[in-house]
């Protein structure tokens, strides 16, 4: 047995102090009548009276409200099978890792405000299939779609700036790769989520945004970090290392900027939004009213096993004793109440 609710089964501790309670309320009542009549009057003050159905009337009471605990706590259990359709929107996230996605114009950088943007996107749509490709000098299909968002939570864990074998800034590859985890039927139920500092030392952007405008390809994009930026921070070669920055050919500290034009032509072809991160409290709802108000898909049905509610069990219990509480009075008929 399983129960949806435990916390209402603090309710419970209130059956016995409600019982006692009760005891102490007729003792004192009986007390009261002691004091001023003595028991060979009581058959005379108090016709009918009987200590068992006293104490039966407590008790019930205390039952009735454990059985009320119970019932909010709703019990659950045998299994029964149910044929569920799933339904929803493709959701290709794709992560810019490059160099500058390490500066910290945004706290604590711009790769961890991305990680926490994408695991709050994944949280706001559930039942939506999710997938992860990472961007550099070249794109890497890291989740392909999956209705699993932990396996997304787990390989966003393993993501960092400058890991990929092909070092760079170039978005098109990443798009490409990203475009073919789509499946081909449908074409409107397909979404792209861009986050990047914009960074672009490639070609080919704009002729991937055309593709995916073709395809029917939504592409919302998140520009993370400041038009002013910082100057990039180089990996430490070792733990405590002094911090070293990166360098141009003149020998210039390279300071990364927020480079919005890409993206927002990106966003802007292809129907999506576009978005400025300053931080991991960006405000997602435009993505996600997009997002939620498109046509869904259907990605089949399947057979789960749910545990039956048997909160009515309980319930029925609670009822019944109340009824008799309410009938089993410490005072019985007497005959002549019986007579009509």
């Amino acid at each position: 047995m399983e129960l949806a609710t435990p916390q209402w089964l603090w309710l419970a501790a209130a059956a016995p102090v409600a019982a006692l309670v009760a005891g102490l309320v007729w003792r004192r009542r009986l007390r009261a009548t002691a004091a001023w009549a003595s028991r060979g009057l009581w058959s005379r003050l108090l016709p009918g009276f009987r200590r068992s159905r006293l104490v039966a009337s407590v008790l019930l009471l205390a039952v009735a409200l454990a059985a009320v605990a119970l019932t909010l706590a709703q019990p659950r259990w045998g299994l029964s099978e149910q044929q569920v359709e799933r339904r929803g929107v493709d959701i290709v996230f794709v992560l810019d890792t490059s160099l500058s996605m390490a500066t910290r114009d945004v706290q604590p950088s711009r790769i961890w405000v991305a990680q926490t943007l994408i695991r709050q996107l994944a949280q706001r749509l559930p039942g939506h299939r999710v997938a992860l490709v990472q961007a550099e000098g070249d794109g890497v299909v890291l989740v392909p779609l999956t209705a699993d968002v932990a396996v997304l939570d787990l390989l966003l864990d393993a993501v960092e700036p400058g890991s990929l074998p092909t070092p760079g800034t170039e978005l098109a590859p990443a798009l490409e790769q990203a475009a073919e985890l789509f499946p081909d039927e449908g074409d409107k139920h397909h979404v792209m989520v861009v986050l990047s500092d914009g960074e672009d030392h490639g070609s080919g952007l704009e002729t991937v945004a055309a593709d995916l405008e073709g395809r029917g390809v939504i592409v919302h994009a998140i520009g993370v970090g400041t038009r002013e930026g910082k100057p990039l921070e180089l990996p430490p070669e070792r733990p405590g290392a002094p911090v070293e920055y990166k360098r141009d050919d003149n020998d210039q500290v390279v300071v990364s900027r927020l480079m919005e034009q890409n993206l927002e032509a990106l966003a802007r072809k292809t129907g999506g939004d576009y978005l400025r991160a300053g931080g991991a409290a960006t405000d997602l709802d435009p993505i996600v009213g997009q997002i939620e108000g498109m046509e869904l898909q259907s990605y089949g049905s399947e057979s789960i096993e749910l545990l039956e509610e048997r909160f009515q069990w309980p319930l029925a219990a609670a009822i019944l004793a109340l009824v008799l509480h309410l009938f089993v009075a410490p005072f019985a008929p007497t005959k002549e109440e019986g007579r009509p």
